[in-house]
Order: structure tokens, then C-alpha cells, then sequence
């Protein structure tokens, strides 16, 4: 899944691959998923998009956006996407495949769910899209303490350090994949209250969780997530299921593995308290 780190390397890959080409074609839905998401009628993509020039590639949050000479490719957390040379092979099945004029593709798969919403610039009325556009990315300097103390109001007090990191878009883009690793190096475990944890574990898990999509950046993504050559993040994840051996690389101890929220939540019994 898209989140923060792997929604900045695909933007960046896509202003370094595909800026500057001229769309050929466009297929939409041409392989049909009952989870695959569009803007209008995909099939009138083709006409909307065949002619223009690719301008530039944005990361919102855990979105990507290419903007193309008055109209924008938007895509959604769940969707691949995939950089394809003029001799290269493909996937035969696609819910989008760009066509370029030197033959190049940018072609997009969903496996569970994924939106790729096509249209006109300023047409997009999508809430995900806007929060993630409106709020402050961890990775920018406007995400400083006091911002990030600004989320923990009553309401949030309330709730799990998961579900206060990652529910309800109070961090666009930051999901269940990448809060992981920021609990670990924050010492908080995952089911723990917020309204429980003093002022100095606010400061390193706010520390935590710049300096931990900071990392994840720098290192090209996580390994559990592709790019867009479909080659694996750099970035060797702590807590996710590349851990075969279940062991916390920080104290050496078990690590568990449960399902919380609707996800697996990795944690260290000795470290995460």
C-alpha cells in the first residue's frame, strides 16, 4: 500500500521517467475489478487525456497526482503503479494503461482496492485528496511540535497510539504499514491510551515520527512496498512480516504479531511498554 514514503519516491520517479512525454492512448478498466475506483466514466479517459504532456508528479499524503497540460492522474493508496519500457512486458490485465508516443507505459493494477481518478484540473471533489493536500506532511518543516501537540485533543486522548497515528486522516498518509516502525523507536506500543503517555514520550514519538519517514525516504521506500520498477524499498523495515524471525532488532527480544483495528500490529514485549 501506498503510504507517505513510497507516495514521495513514486512522484520523484515519475518526474525523472515519464516528465515531458506526450500520452498516445489511454485504456481504463480494461480489466475489470469490482474494487477499482474512477472518476466519471473510465471510458472516457482516452479522450480526456490522449494529446497531453506530462508536466509533473506530486505526493499527498499516501497519494500521487500527475498533472498533464490541464488535467490531473490522481491515484489512491491501493493502486500499483508501474513504469514500463517500449520493450518491455507488461501485465495482460490492468485496470489503466498510459500509452506514451516512444511506446513507454505507465500501467496500473489493483490487487484489494485502489482509486485512479482521471479528470480535468480543479474537478476533483474527493475528501482523502483535499485533507491530504491541506495538511502539513511530517516530511515538512510546517509539521513542527506544536502542530503535531495540536492533534491530541480530548478526543484524541482517547484513543490508541494506532489509532490516533493512523485513523481518521489526522496524518494523511500515514497507515498502519509505517506506524510500525514509529511506535518501535518511540517505545510505545500500539493498543497503548494516549491520554497515558507523559510529555516526554509526546516529544520522541513526534521525533519518531519525523525522523522515521525521514529514514524511510531516504532509503527509496520500504522493503515490504515496490517502486515504480517494481524493485522493493531500500528501506529494511523493523515490524512488518519480513521479520521471519520475530525477534526485536533493538533489545533482541520476541516480537509479537496481532490483529488490532483491522491489521497486524508488530510489537516488542521488553521495549514497548
Amino acid at each position: 500500500m501506498i503510504e507517505i514514503p513510497e507516495a514521495v519516491v513514486l512522484a520523484k520517479q515519475l518526474n525523472q521517467t515519464i516528465q515531458g512525454k506526450r500520452i498516445e492512448s489511454v485504456v481504463a478498466a480494461g480489466s475489470p475489478h469490482k474494487f477499482a475506483w474512477f472518476f466519471g466514466d473510465p471510458a472516457e479517459y482516452d479522450a480526456l487525456l490522449r494529446g497531453r504532456t506530462i508536466e509533473v508528479a506530486y505526493a499527498y499524503g499516501g497519494r500521487v497526482e500527475i498533472e498533464a497540460e490541464g488535467a490531473i492522474m490522481h491515484f489512491g493508496d491501493g493502486v500499483n503503479l508501474r513504469y514500463f519500457g517500449n520493450e518491455d512486458k507488461f501485465p495482460a490485465k490492468h485496470q489503466l494503461w498510459i500509452k506514451f508516443k516512444d511506446e513507454s507505459s505507465l500501467v496500473c493494477t489493483v490487487a484489494m482496492y485502489g482509486g485512479m481518478w482521471c479528470c480535468k484540473k480543479g474537478e476533483l471533489d474527493d475528501f482523502y485528496s483535499q485533507v491530504a493536500k491541506e495538511k502539513p506532511s511530517p516530511l515538512s518543516d510546517l509539521f513542527d511540535k506544536g502542530y503535531f501537540l495540536s492533534l491530541l485533543d480530548e478526543k484524541s486522548l482517547k484513543l490508541s497510539a494506532k489509532a490516533f497515528l493512523a485513523a481518521e486522516q489526522r496524518i494523511p498518509g500515514l497507515g498502519n504499514g509505517v506506524l510500525q516502525d514509529i511506535l518501535l523507536n518511540s517505545k510505545i506500543h500500539p493498543k497503548r491510551k494516549m491520554s497515558t503517555i507523559d510529555d516526554g514520550q509526546k516529544d520522541l514519538l513526534f521525533k519518531s515520527v519525523k525522523n522515521t519517514l525521514s529514514d524511510m525516504v531516504s532509503g527509496g521506500g520500504r522493503d515490504t512496498e515496490s517502486d515504480l520498477f517494481g524493485n522493493p524499498g531500500g528501506y529494511k523495515t523493523k515490524m512488518s512480516k519480513t521479520n521471519k524471525a520475530m525477534i526485536c532488532p533493538v533489545c533482541g527480544g520476541a516480537v509479537r504479531r496481532e490483529n488490532y483495528m483491522g491489521g497486524s500490529v508488530y510489537y516488542c514485549e521488553s521495549c514497548q511498554g
